[in-house]
């Protein structure tokens, strides 16, 4: 089994920056992918970022260029810089983990608000 505890969710207003934070623990041995995902009020869970173990990176087209994926492999963790963040941002931020068997485990979801 894997835990994922994530952090860093909160209110912002528009236009700020926010950073979760994600640490892994338990089976975390042949770890393939990390990433953020998250789900608005009424909408379906959406992809934001992935990162590879290898470093490879994929980004919704919503967050190109305001978010940045980030990962540490040694601590076994994932980070995700949000900048200039928007209304629609608003979501529960979710911590996902692939091991190489094909698994994949959650975190228990994170608040960001972005509100004047």
């Amino acid at each position: 089994q894997v835990q994922l505890v994530e952090s860093g969710g909160g209110l912002v207003q528009p236009g700020g920056s926010l950073r979760l934070s994600c640490a892994a623990s338990g089976s975390t041995s042949r770890i393939d992918v990390m990433g953020w995902y998250r789900q608005a009020p009424g909408k379906q869970r959406e992809l934001v970022a992935i990162v590879t173990s290898g470093g490879s990176t994929n980004y919704a087209d919503s967050v190109k260029g305001r978010f940045t994926i980030s990962r540490d492999n040694a601590k076994i963790t994932v980070s995700l810089q949000m900048n200039s963040l928007k209304p629609e941002d608003t979501a529960v931020y979710y911590c996902s983990l692939r091991r190489a068997t094909g698994s994949v485990y959650w975190g228990q979801g994170t608040q960001v608000t972005v509100s004047s």
